[in-house]
């Protein structure tokens, strides 16, 4: 990676445990706590209406990327304005927990720069859920449309009953509408931050790597990533990425705590990050 002369180190300003500061078991509670009556009904209405004909919508609503031009930085700092609804464990504005992503990445992983950009900007997509987008159709897990809702989808059991999905039979068989081993570019996901900063990372042709665009497309894809679920349909290439993606999880879960990182002094280091792997103005 290109050696950029920012100062002083200012990872001195915030170095988080890699270890969780909680018990593991104690993150993604979704069966209890103070937030739970709003997380619920955050994924009741995701799982109501994300069907195949809506995810198909959004794609053409957003993946133009005509909306709004504007540096990555700037995007990150606008989610000063959003608590993620659908999030069990933090209650404080998305941008920090940004941050805390990117520096566990970096005091684990210091020589890959990449990996430490994607954990800043990872949800980035976010965004969408400034300019009027719901947050049922931005944040939250995410999981395949067109084929069978499995179990391992967080609320599955009482949060699918009105999807028209759920009862066509075109949509509710192991594979559905896709074929086995067609790979998880060929799968349609729910609509999300996830695919949606992937689409304005591709085209705005962003040099981060095959591995980075995987974390970025599917770090909220749960059942696959961690319970091992949609495996039917992955290629080579997924099976590939998969070690990729659940390392980044851990630090996208076990990095979030109420100690909150110095971002003035985090900036420089990551504005360089993203001169050398998404520079300039980018379209949203």
């Amino acid at each position: 990676m290109r050696v950029v002369n920012v100062g002083p180190d200012p990872s001195l300003a915030y170095r988080p445990n890699i270890e969780p500061r909680k018990m593991k078991e104690e993150y993604r509670n979704f069966e209890s706590g103070a937030l739970f009556d709003r997380v619920f009904n955050t994924y009741k209405l995701m799982h109501t209406n994300q069907t195949v004909d809506f995810v198909k919508r959004k794609h053409a609503e957003w993946t133009g990327c005509t909306h709004t031009q504007m540096g990555i930085l700037e995007a990150v700092m606008s989610l000063d304005q959003l608590v993620d609804e659908s999030d069990p464990d933090v209650d404080f504005p998305n941008s920090f927990h940004a941050f805390q992503t990117a520096e566990g990445i970096r005091q684990a992983h210091p020589d890959k720069g990449w990996f430490q950009l994607v954990g800043l900007i990872h949800d980035v997509g976010k965004i969408m859920a400034l300019w009027d987008e719901p947050q049922w159709a931005v944040v939250g897990d995410t999981f395949p449309v067109g084929c069978r809702f499995q179990n391992s989808i967080v609320f599955r059991d009482n949060s699918f009953t009105h999807n028209p999905d759920e009862r066509n039979p075109l949509y509710n068989t192991e594979y559905g509408i896709y074929k086995p081993n067609c790979g998880l570019e060929n799968i349609t996901m729910s609509w999300g931050h996830d695919e949606y900063l992937y689409r304005v990372m591709k085209f705005n042709n962003c040099s981060i790597p095959d591995e980075g665009m995987y974390m970025i497309r599917f770090h909220s894809f749960y059942p696959w990533h961690s319970h091992s679920n949609y495996m039917n349909l992955c290629n080579d290439k997924d099976l590939q990425m998969l070690p990729w993606v659940q390392e980044f999880n851990k630090f996208d879960l076990y990095t979030k705590t109420t100690e909150l990182p110095d971002i003035e002094k985090l900036k420089p280091y990551y504005q360089s990050l993203i001169d050398e792997y998404c520079p300039g103005v980018l379209k949203f």
